[in-house]
């Protein structure tokens, strides 16, 4: 593992070494137990879009391991004033130890590793969402102690998010489920990926995917870089919501995930977010660790 780019990228072993450190870090950091395993190692962090999470999770988990995070805005860089990728990666490999990018094109993020000679780590591009589905697989986890014999299903546009949690959810051996209307539906080269799995399957119906989950996961109708588009899919999305009637179809102990912000009243309701909001603020949590362990096996894969 030299880079995490997207989940198509890892295998299931690699996802379980990972949960697994972030098991590890998460109880050192709960318990006050110092773990600078990354001290004197320097993480740039390149923000093409906004963040919340994925900045100060970030910041925070490359602190708690002895290194220090810089935080370079595109609108500082010369990338975004029309220098090459190629030129940036190789000037940047000079200066630092880690690289996270959260930007728009999946390409950048495979160029920046293709020409770079230092560990890349894809914090969001508009195909995948890898750190934030360890996060969440880390929680499933947490929650239900296995993969085996749990459903997946994941309900609204077929985005980032639901490429990401296919193919992962696939990976570590849980069946998954996804409601998306016809014209949002999942990347195609996720869609191929599923042909070699039994367990998958994509309806129209939130209801019907939602049938016997143990786990129900949504997102945003309207991602960064769409803002032109939030009247129409608000009339694209209508119905796919995750409420009682979604609930009622699901197991009695589903658990509801949401990788936040939420638009309450939109893909998820009010009285549902709340009854679920202890596993959504965990799932925010653990990106913190599922990033440090990530870190770690890259940056310092001897002590990984």
């Amino acid at each position: 593992m030299k880079h995490l780019l997207k989940m198509l990228d890892l295998s299931q072993q690699e996802i379980f070494e990972i949960l697994d450190l972030a098991d590890k870090l998460k109880y050192q950091t709960r318990h006050g137990i110092p773990h600078p395993i990354l001290q004197g190692k320097t993480l740039g962090m390149i923000f093409q879009k906004a963040s919340t999470r994925t900045r100060v999770s970030f910041e925070t988990g490359m602190y708690q391991l002895g290194g220090y995070p810089l935080f370079l805005s595109a609108n500082d860089l010369q990338i975004g004033r029309g220098e090459p990728v190629q030129d940036t990666a190789r000037v940047l490999s000079r200066y630092l130890d880690g690289i996270m990018i959260r930007t728009f094109e999946q390409k950048e993020v495979e160029d920046l590793a293709e020409y770079g000679s230092i560990p890349i780590i894809n914090g969001l591009t508009d195909f995948c969402h890898p750190c934030q589905v360890l996060a969440d697989l880390l929680t499933i986890r947490e929650y239900k102690d296995t993969f085996d014999g749990l459903k997946m299903c994941y309900i609204g546009d077929g985005n980032n998010m639901a490429n990401s949690l296919i193919v992962g959810g696939l990976k570590v051996g849980m069946e998954v489920s996804v409601a998306c209307p016809d014209n949002y539906q999942p990347d195609e080269k996720v869609m191929e990926f599923t042909k070699g799995y039994d367990c998958f399957s994509i309806t129209n119906s939130p209801v019907k995917a939602a049938e016997n989950a143990d786990v129900i996961l949504t997102d945003v109708w309207s991602s960064m870089g769409m803002e032109s588009e939030i009247e129409k899919r608000k009339l694209a999305f209508a119905g796919y919501q995750v409420n009682d009637e979604v609930m009622e179809a699901a197991h009695a102990d589903a658990m509801v995930m949401h990788c936040l912000p939420a638009h309450r009243g939109e893909e998820i309701t009010e009285k549902v977010f709340e009854a679920h909001a202890a596993e959504i603020f965990d799932e925010a949590e653990n990106r913190l660790h599922a990033q440090k362990a990530v870190m770690v096996k890259l940056m310092m894969p001897s002590e990984a």
